[in-house]
């Protein structure tokens, strides 16, 4: 198979903690075909969407390091593979937030003819923080506004700590614990985050949601969720002084065994992700309340791997494979 990966620069990642890595060793080790290009490197010629790509198929049995680095030499050479799109077998969208409104749009067209993962109309539905707003029931208290005045009287009425959240932001870049303990902060950092000298109409919204306590003492859980099905859990916990559990802010992470709750709430939310073409997502709850899906570029998985002696990029990719001959002989009973 050709499978390409639509991502951000490999200098910029880790690949031992990187759930994208994993992902393309896993690949590459089944034989398949592995293309890397970024965002910009996708455009239009004569109707048809195509993208400069590099080959970076390497040689089978490498250990993670020795494979990065065979791989980040391949992208040095000149040689590029322009490549319609439709060429491909399946594409992973596995660039970090922000989404990439212009590559989502040209990727829109092929939806149908190549498997990708996540789907183009999921990511822009999901990409934001607002997502979790079609499960009202299993959400903690959230409200979302650009108007300072109204966003200090929520936190005035709820009576103790909430959380702020940019809508786009990812690894727990922006997020803060306000109370009206101290309101001189809490009107310069609520100012700050909605652009407040702007007129209204280009104010940023930003979301307040209510700050669940037991995050200090147990952090949250991250569960890995494949078409809907979960395939891996792990605890966060936060370090000392701070209540973000995101790896990237310094969280620590330990095994977990799902509870019946946390099983209650992926049922819950599974029949939307489908059909949104959300077959492989991060969700984050903490006290068994939804607090955040993360469907651009999830991750999990080498750390998932490590706690519980796992290898889940082998179902991922297993997935992909089932979808992609589905997709095949669906366009061969087409044509016959």
């Amino acid at each position: 198979m050709k499978i390409a990966f639509l991502m951000d620069p490999l200098e910029n990642i880790q690949p031992e903690t990187e759930t994208t890595s994993h992902l393309m060793y896993e690949c590459n080790e089944r034989g398949h075909t592995v293309y890397f290009l970024e965002p910009h490197d996708v455009y239009i010629r004569g109707g048809q969407v195509v993208a400069r790509m590099r080959n970076i198929t390497v040689q089978q049995g490498l250990n993670m390091a020795a494979y990065w680095q065979a791989i980040i030499r391949c992208t040095k050479q000149e040689h590029l593979v322009f490549e319609t799109i439709t060429e491909m077998d399946a594409l992973f969208l596995r660039s970090n937030p922000p989404l990439n409104y212009q590559t989502m749009e040209f990727l829109q067209t092929v939806n149908n003819h190549v498997f990708i993962l996540n789907s183009t109309t999921g990511q822009i539905l999901g990409n934001s923080k607002l997502y979790i707003l079609n499960f009202p029931e299993i959400i903690p208290e959230t409200h979302v506004s650009r108007d300072p005045s109204r966003l200090r009287k929520i936190i005035d009425d709820f009576g103790g700590a909430m959380v702020v959240k940019p809508l786009q932001r990812f690894g727990g870049e922006g997020v803060i614990k306000v109370s009206t303990r101290d309101r001189e902060n809490l009107n310069s950092l609520i100012n700050y985050y909605v652009r407040a000298y702007e007129t209204y109409a280009r104010r940023e919204p930003i979301m307040v949601q209510e700050y669940m306590k037991s995050v200090k003492q147990d952090g949250d859980i991250r569960i890995l969720l494949l078409n809907g099905e979960i395939i891996g859990a792990m605890r966060r916990k936060p370090k000392k002084g701070d209540f973000r559990t995101n790896v990237h802010a310094g969280g620590t992470v330990f095994p977990h065994q799902v509870t019946a709750r946390e099983r209650r709430i992926c049922e819950i939310i599974k029949e939307k992700l489908i059909a949104d073409g959300l077959y492989f997502v991060g969700i984050d709850l903490i006290a068994g309340k939804l607090v955040e899906i993360n469907c651009v570029s999830p991750g999990g998985i080498p750390r998932i791997n490590q706690l519980n002696n796992d290898r889940l990029e082998q179902k991922v990719i297993d997935f992909i494979e089932h979808n992609v001959h589905r997709m095949n002989s669906s366009a061969h009973r087409k044509r016959a």
